[in-house]
């Protein structure tokens, strides 16, 4: 009798990596040999949570400066954001009135009217909805869009005021009417809306720009009675409402509320969060805590960036440094001074992101595509960066690295792919997978570190060694078979 030995079959992966040392989703085949790799192995039968997709924010500020461009260069960026051979953004937002990402302060609605007789979006005429417009024209696979609030019309808050206040419980029906319109009119201009957020940074922002406040018990009340029954009297009952939309660690006590429940649940559709608490804490018992609050509901990251600072213009290096701060470096309280230390761009972006996906998060969107070299254009001068940079005057971009930060998430990790299961030996790596529709699988492997790594890959008993850069992210994708 004779026993035959079978070889290990070889794993078939395509790996793209973007590095400090310069590589931009460069497909790498050819890996160093190492004495001790450590080990990923993937588990396809453990399945979480399903994408629903990544993107950024479509702001006026960033459609003025594409205005500004030439034609070329305009095309080139939409290209690199909605292209298939581009970062083929999956899911974007953008604002309902003005923002502090807006050149001034505007309503659809100026006129104090409970009826909305004079609704019109003519001031996004000429640059939102164009750069919407050609996105889509782009984008083959399409992408959904929602819009969030900042503010209703000083008309209908306690203050009067663009900053800060509340919404007046007698135009909870007329703001509920502004949400319908709103779809109305992007709807003729051939946009359809996926969703909304009910209010962007409902505690505020420390009374800087455009904001309206909202407790848990007040947006809950506003979403049951009004804005819910609004939408599905007129249509549009189909449409997404995700709730809070602030920082994540607030999340347990607005979970607590909005899915108090059936009734109060009933219009949400889920949550959506921001980072600003801390770009460096991804808050994980917050996040399991409110997905296991409504397993079936939406948890989306909504918005981040690298806030309160002026972007390097081509200077790869910056985005790769631990140099950057952000508002709580100044601003926070000195017992939360250690959720904001100084932190790379780069790793802000790759660590948040996968530390999400591994937390229930099912989609992740940037803020503004596209800001100018000071960080804006921005009415209240808040000075942020973007993943592309212009500098208007001259006609130039500057793909940043955090363009291709973001595009190794939404290039490869498609919406309805299911987040997998992972082991790995190596704690030093932050890694995430998820398997696509097709049956593809995209492996993201983040090593922050200054050392080159190396580790074997295994699937269903077929491995492949692979290695990645210090200060480098990868994306790994196993091919359908």
């Amino acid at each position: 009798m004779s026993c035959k030995t079978e070889e290990k079959t070889e794993l078939l992966v395509e790996v793209y990596e973007t590095s400090a040392s310069g590589n931009k989703l460069k497909k790498i085949s050819e890996f160093p040999e190492a004495d001790s790799p450590s080990t990923i192995t993937l588990n396809p039968n453990k399945k979480y949570q399903k994408i629903t997709g990544f993107g950024g924010a479509f702001t006026e500020s960033s459609a003025y400066l594409l205005n500004k461009l030439s034609k070329e260069n305009r095309h080139l960026i939409l290209r690199a954001y909605f292209s298939e051979d581009g970062a083929n953004y999956s899911l974007c937002r953008t604002h309902m009135n003005s923002c502090d990402f807006s050149l001034s302060q505007y309503s659809y609605t100026p006129t104090e009217d409970k009826e909305l007789k004079d609704f019109s979006v003519k001031e996004d005429m000429d640059d939102l909805i164009p750069m919407i417009k050609e996105a889509h024209a782009i984008s083959k696979a399409g992408f959904k869009l929602f819009a969030s609030p900042w503010t209703a019309p000083p008309w209908m808050k306690d203050n009067k005021e663009w900053v800060g206040g509340k919404l007046l419980p007698e135009y909870y029906p007329t703001w509920a009417l502004f949400f319908s319109k709103y779809l109305d009119a992007y709807k003729e201009q051939g946009i359809e809306l996926w969703g909304f957020t009910v209010e962007n940074e409902p505690h505020g922002n420390g009374n800087n720009w455009e904001s309206m406040h909202f407790s848990p018990e007040e947006m809950t009340d506003f979403v049951q009675h009004h804005l819910g029954p609004r939408l599905e009297t007129d249509g549009y009952g189909d449409k997404v409402i995700l709730g809070y939309d602030q920082n994540r660690a607030g999340i347990k006590e607005w979970a607590d509320v909005m899915y108090a429940n059936e009734a109060s649940s009933k219009y949400y559709d889920g949550m959506a969060i921001h980072w600003y608490e801390s770009t460096y804490e991804v808050f994980p018992e917050e996040l399991q805590y409110a997905h296991n609050k409504a397993p079936e509901k939406y948890l989306i990251e909504t918005e981040g960036c690298i806030d309160e600072e002026v972007p390097a213009w081509k200077d790869d290096a910056w985005y790769w440094k631990k140099e950057a701060t952000d508002w709580g470096w100044d601003w926070a309280p000195e017992d939360q001074k250690y959720l904001h230390p100084k932190y790379a761009p780069v790793n802000r972006y790759a660590r948040d992101i996968i530390g999400c996906l591994n937390n229930w998060v099912d989609g992740w969107v940037d803020w503004n595509m596209v800001l100018n070299r000071q960080g804006g254009p921005n009415w209240f001068e808040n000075w942020c960066a973007a993943p592309i940079i212009v500098d208007e005057e001259a006609d130039d971009v500057y793909m940043t690295p955090l363009f291709y930060t973001m595009a190794h998430f939404s290039k490869y990790i498609r919406p309805n792919a299911e987040v997998i299961g992972i082991d790995h030996s190596d704690k030093d790596l932050q890694i995430t997978a998820a398997q696509n529709s097709d049956g593809s699988i995209a492996v993201v492997v983040f090593n922050e570190g200054n050392e080159n790594k190396q580790f074997n890959l295994s699937l269903n008993g077929e491995t492949k060694r692979i290695a990645i850069n210090g200060q480098a992210i990868q994306t790994i994708i196993i091919p359908t078979k």
